[in-house]
């Protein structure tokens, strides 16, 4: 009967220490548990910040390169306006010297604009009295004529021009002539180049030709009248050019001399 309840305090105190080891046991676990979220925690903070570390050091790169990107295209653009401004500067510099050198053109203008028109009025003058009038209006100024003398000396070259072709051309047209006893009459004007100016009635039966050195119509007979309808045909492409047989209104020193 002594046994039973020393064995039931016997087990008691094997209970007892059995569910202290347990108990001993759970507290060491959650110790671990603990220690290990801590540790995972920390190696998760770590990570945090080397991912921001990496995070900065991609942006202070890619920041890097895009500053060295900025730097090229400037110093790209600094030299071509280097290259401008320097480009600019001798256009400004040749700009300058032609204007000096317009400056003085121009003081010179108005003395060659005189010149020009005096040669001419002069030429004409003393040429074959063709289109007279018509070609001094094409030389002396007129209100509706620009009055700068640039404008005038480019008029003056076109009439110089127009009297040079006057010396390749044979030419016809009608006109009025007076001559020095009756009235004006109609006729048909023959021009051969400088050498030659004649008329002749649309009848046929007179007919001159302008003699320079008198300055005069001088009469011509039949067959030179014939002569100056075949040069009228001719003018007017109603015929072949052929060799015409006809007086000269100039000597030929005259026309060596320079009458063109």
């Amino acid at each position: 009967m002594l046994k039973r309840p020393f064995f039931a305090l016997h087990g008691g105190w094997l209970a007892g220490v059995l569910v202290s080891g347990t108990l001993m046991a759970s507290d060491e676990t959650v110790d671990q548990a603990a220690q290990s979220v801590e540790a995972q925690q920390a190696q998760s903070a770590l990570q945090q910040q080397i991912d921001e570390a990496d995070d900065a050091t991609r942006s202070a790169i890619e920041e890097l390169r895009r500053l060295e990107r900025e730097t090229r295209q400037m110093e790209a653009s600094n030299a071509a306006l280097s290259g401008r401004l320097a480009s600019e500067a001798e256009r400004q510099q040749r700009l300058g010297q032609a204007l000096d050198t317009l400056s003085d053109t121009r003081a010179a203008l108005p003395a060659v604009e005189q010149d020009m028109t005096e040669q001419l009025i002069s030429w004409i003058e003393s040429d074959l009295p063709f289109l007279k009038a018509e070609r001094l209006a094409r030389v002396q100024p007129t209100e509706q004529q620009p009055s700068e003398s640039a404008a005038r000396i480019a008029n003056l070259l076109e009439a110089w021009r127009a009297e040079l072709a006057y010396g390749r051309e044979v030419d016809s047209w009608r006109g009025r002539l007076q001559l020095a006893e009756g009235n004006p009459r109609e006729v048909e004007y023959l021009r051969i180049g400088r050498i030659g100016f004649y008329y002749l009635t649309p009848d046929g039966r007179e007919g001159g030709m302008w003699d320079k050195a008198s300055g005069e119509w001088q009469a011509l007979d039949e067959s030179a009248r014939r002569e100056v309808r075949n040069g009228l045909r001719i003018a007017d492409d109603q015929r072949t050019p052929e060799l015409l047989r006809l007086p000269l209104s100039i000597i030929a020193n005259d026309h060596a001399g320079g009458q063109q």
